[in-house]
């Protein structure tokens, strides 16, 4: 059973959730501004709610400080193929399962991928569990990038089926889970247009993530973490992850070595040394650039990564890119950044993918604005 509804949960007449035995999965975004609770903290007062499943990473100590007697926080194994990010027996004495969190729009989402994994396990091992998904709007927008990943590909490469960045609301993808998993279990998607949060906050106003921490991080995050595959560093381990590039070894751009192919109309390049404090180069310097997006530009980050690794590996600065084929999850991509591929080819490709995940996702859509691809593929880019 389906249904999208349009009014808030706290309206919601049905018994499961008036008494029936609740969990939460959610993670630090879950935050109501208008009562300064947390989802769990308002359900709490109901006297049902039992358990809260939440990312590894956040502060344990923080959540038992909370005071929720009689409620068991749960964190979450990490959701990889063949590793299901909770046990079947976790769920046995759950009638349901409210889900708020914010999705970051690629298909590298963890919590997203967790979602997944627990619809998979409801569906397979029978569960009678009502889901209740309170949806939000994309952080990343409609736009669409990439090409879907192929089934058996590696876990690292993100949820199946899905692109790099997939342009639909949380509960637009439980919509598509539920269809393609097969599953039967009452499944109800809360509009995010029945958020208060809107009145207050911005979609990444709180971060999801601890990577994903800033107002432009979004609009980077799907391409350029396919360098943290490489020996290039993405940022990470910095205050602006994603939003830098560079590695100890491309100090020749600093002092004059070309780098017209790492332009991008939607981004403008500020050459820049930076030190990751964790991650690949810890400690060391990295030499490379800061990308700041052009207002009013469309941005295709997914592109502009695979020129970036295309244009190291063809100046053979020392760019390892052996670990991008699991990464990207796409033959025709990694064989343009290893030369073996022309660009009007691959620009051909992802436009013909992205062509065929708007016509399938467009059966998902629960509201009227539509996805788009992002037209920045021109034909004087090499």
């Amino acid at each position: 059973m389906f249904s999208f509804r349009t009014t808030s949960l706290d309206r919601q007449e049905d018994n499961v959730l008036r008494r029936g035995s609740i969990a939460v999965l959610c993670d630090q975004t879950a935050w109501n501004p208008e009562t300064g609770e947390y989802i769990f903290g308002s359900l709490a007062r109901g006297g049902n709610l039992r358990k809260v499943f939440h990312p590894a990473g956040w502060d344990g100590e923080f959540l038992s400080s909370l005071g929720m007697d009689g409620c068991m926080f749960i964190p979450l194994r990490p959701a990889v193929v063949g590793d299901l990010p909770v046990d079947a027996g976790m769920l046995e004495d759950i009638d349901a399962l409210v889900v708020d969190y914010q999705d970051t729009g690629s298909r590298y989402d963890s919590m997203t991928a967790a979602l997944y994994g627990i619809f998979q396990l409801i569906h397979h091992s029978g569960l009678s569990v009502s889901v209740y998904i309170l949806d939000r709007e994309n952080m990343c927008g409609r736009q669409v990038e990439g090409t879907a990943l192929c089934p058996g590909s590696q876990p690292e490469a993100g949820i199946e089926g899905i692109p790099h960045r997939h342009g639909l609301t949380l509960g637009e993808l439980a919509n598509l889970f539920y269809t393609e998993t097969g599953a039967h279990f009452p499944l109800h998607i809360i509009s995010s247009q029945v958020r208060p949060n809107g009145q207050y906050l911005m979609p990444w106003s709180i971060p999801p993530r601890e990577d994903v921490p800033g107002l432009f991080t979004s609009a980077f995050y799907c391409g350029m973490i396919l360098l943290s595959s490489t020996n290039v560093s993405c940022g990470q381990g910095t205050l602006r992850p994603y939003e830098f590039f560079g590695a100890p070894f491309m100090r020749g751009y600093m002092d004059g070595m070309d780098s017209s192919g790492f332009a991008d109309a939607g981004v403008l390049l500020r050459k820049a040394a930076f030190r990751p404090g964790a991650g690949i180069h810890a400690g060391q310097t990295c030499y490379g650039f800061q990308m700041l997006p052009v207002p009013g530009v469309p941005y295709h980050s997914l592109a502009h990564a695979l020129r970036i690794l295309r244009q190291l590996v063809s100046d053979g600065c020392g760019a390892d890119v052996t670990g991008l084929d699991a990464m990207a999850g796409d033959e025709v991509m990694t064989a343009y950044v290893r030369g073996g591929v022309s660009w009007t080819d691959l620009k051909e490709h992802v436009k013909v993918e992205e062509q065929k995940w708007i016509r399938k996702a467009r059966r998902y859509m629960l509201y009227d604005d539509q996805i788009v691809r992002v037209k920045t593929f021109r034909t004087n880019d090499k």
